[in-house]
Formats: C-alpha cells, sequence, structure tokens
C-alpha cells in the first residue's frame, strides 16, 4: 500500500518520543496475524511441555503468570495508542468543524439562519476537553 503525502510528511518531521514510536510500531506488529500465531506457537509449546514439568499446579501457574504480566503490559500499549487515535481523530474534527464555522459565518450574510448555527457549531469545537 502507496504511503499519503500526509504519512510521509509525518515521517519527515517525526517529533514522538522514542516511547510514542515504540506504542505505534507495537500496536501496528499486535494487530498483525504473525503476532496471533506467535501467541499460538507459546500456547502449543507450553501445552507439549506438560510431560516435563513434575507439579502440574507449577505448569499452570507458568502459563499464567506470562500470560498476565504480558497481557497488562500490552493492555497498557494499547490504551495509549487508542488514546493518542482519539486525540488525533478529535483534533481533526475540530478543524473540520472550524472551516465549516468560517464558510458558515461567510455565508450568513445571505442567510440569517447560519448565524445561531454558527455560534452552535464553534461552542461544539474542543467539547471532548471540558467533558
Amino acid at each position: 500500500m502507496g504511503r499519503t503525502e500526509a504519512a510521509s510528511s509525518r515521517e519527515q518531521d517525526d517529533s514522538r518520543s522514542p516511547f510514542e514510536r515504540f506504542v505505534e510500531v507495537t500496536h501496528h506488529q499486535a494487530s498483525q496475524a504473525p503476532f496471533f500465531f506467535a501467541c499460538l506457537g507459546v500456547v502449543v509449546v507450553w501445552l507439549v511441555s506438560l510431560p516435563l514439568w513434575v507439579d502440574l499446579k507449577a505448569w499452570q501457574v507458568a502459563i499464567h503468570t506470562v500470560a498476565s504480566v504480558f497481557t497488562l503490559l500490552l493492555v497498557v500499549l494499547m490504551e495509549n495508542a487508542n488514546r493518542r487515535s482519539d486525540e488525533a481523530s478529535a483534533e481533526k474534527l475540530n478543524v473540520i468543524a472550524e472551516a465549516l464555522a468560517a464558510l458558515m459565518r461567510s455565508r450568513a450574510r445571505d442567510d440569517e439562519g447560519l448565524v445561531e448555527e454558527e455560534r452552535k457549531l464553534r461552542e461544539a469545537v474542543g467539547l471532548e476537553e471540558r467533558h
């Protein structure tokens, strides 16, 4: 898939922290089929390792501990990626709303009903930050 002009310019002016770049790469990789199959492989290796364990409870605790720690880390990273995605979407909508409000203001001379609608639209810009 080709890169858009916006994506290319974002890569050239990448002011994100190393952690933010790590989150983006992790989010991308975790949503791909190879990650699923790697996780499936871990479970298969765990299942096949049963004869190597003396204690069945320790065998179960091993996978539960690994899975719990891994899940906690992955959830934190995914939530961070989702939060940043939500913020970017809200910013895009705010820019569109501002442009639409400016267009409405320019047309309000011809249609008085647009004045009130423009006011409501401008009040809605940034609403996500106030809630």
